[in-house]
């Protein structure tokens, strides 16, 4: 009789499967239209540009940004710049002949060289090398913090005390308070010194999101946090609780943001992942709804070498959990403007299977 419940049970969820799977792809973009780390509409020109070894739009592209004091859009430019440089470095090489003193192909080269030190095998002294050109950057332009999240990896990378750390966190708030890649490089640095003590480092990311304003990517540092013992394996119930706590208020921040908007689009990537791993299916599903298009290489890239594959899996795989738990008759409707069930109960969790950055 048992073996006959379970064969049954097994029997009905899937044909659940089969029947809701299909319809709960409502809203959802086919695989191949699913991008990875999709350049927004400023950058994109700029890279193309730097690919014919023009480096004259990305210059402008940064020195708008610097000017218009948009340091979390210059912050992720000079990312995307310096990894594009990493390949194809001749583009960057003609600009700073050019313009030997421009802040910002100084600061593009100090992320490309930190960026390499990060890789090679005599990482410590690499980095130390490298310092003269963080601090050309840092010097560059004085309101800019960009070169403080820099420096604050690189102290992370040379083993840097407290004491040095502080003062450059000092000097990073000081002109961003509430910077996103400061605080995310601030994260990692904890995090390596606490060698993974989750509670400090959840401690730091819940009282900088509960100083930062509630549509600042800051909001999202504890899900950051969370990610951590997440990927180590079980967790507490007192650490699990905190890490739904910071999916919820992540969740929060991603509502404030238009579905398909490539803004978020990193943070609603981690905010899956969070989710899965906690067995919130449907929410994630709902997730994956408003990322559309936009999927990005963190959080995937920390379990696995495709990250856009990852990202595909993980989808079907969430569709299919959702799909499996739906009443075989009288389904409600599942359309893109949301999920039956979202939000109701949750499921202890198992996370998706498998940056010196990240």
């Amino acid at each position: 009789m048992v073996r006959t419940m379970s064969l049954l049970r097994a029997l009905i969820s899937t044909a659940r499967m089969v029947r809701h799977t299909p319809r709960l792809a409502d809203g959802l973009p086919p695989d191949d239209a699913v991008l990875l780390d999709a350049p927004d509409g400023e950058l994109g020109p700029a890279l193309v540009a730097a690919a014919l070894g023009d480096h004259e739009p990305a210059a402008a592209l940064l020195a708008t940004t610097r000017g218009s004091a948009e340091w979390e859009n210059r912050d992720r430019y000079v990312m995307r710049l310096a990894a594009f440089a990493y390949s194809r470095p001749g583009w960057l090489a003609g600009w700073l002949a050019d313009s030997p003193h421009d802040p910002d192909a100084l600061l593009v080269k100090a992320e490309l060289e930190v960026r390499r030190a990060w890789e090679s095998p005599a990482r410590a002294e690499r980095l130390r090398e490298t310092g003269p050109l963080v601090r050309a950057a840092a010097e560059a332009d004085p309101r800019d913090p960009v070169p403080w999240r820099l420096a604050l990896d690189h102290a992370r990378g040379v083993h840097a005390g407290h004491t040095a750390f502080e003062a450059l966190w000092e000097q990073a708030v000081r002109r961003s308070s509430h910077h996103y890649g400061c605080h995310v490089a601030a994260l990692r640095y904890l995090s390596a010194v606490w060698r993974g003590s989750h509670r400090e480092c959840l401690d730091f990311a819940e009282r900088a999101a509960e100083d930062s304003l509630p549509g600042s990517l800051v909001q999202a540092l504890p899900a950051r946090a969370a990610l951590t013992p997440l990927l180590e394996g079980p967790v507490t119930a007192m650490t699990a609780d905190r890490i739904d706590a910071a999916a919820d208020r992540a969740a929060e921040l991603s509502a404030r943001y238009r579905p398909g908007d490539p803004w978020p689009a990193e943070v609603r990537n981690l905010l899956v992942y969070v989710l899965i791993a906690r067995g919130r299916w449907h929410e994630a599903l709902e997730q994956f709804r408003v990322i559309g298009q936009h999927a990005t290489s963190f959080p995937w890239n920390r379990v696995t070498d495709d990250p856009l594959g990852q990202f595909l899996e993980a989808r079907d795989g969430v569709r299919i959990e959702v799909a499996s738990s739906m009443p075989l008759r009288r389904a409600r409707r599942i359309g893109a403007a949301g999920t039956a069930g979202a939000g109701q109960g949750r499921v202890a969790g198992r996370a998706v299977p498998g940056d010196h950055y990240a």
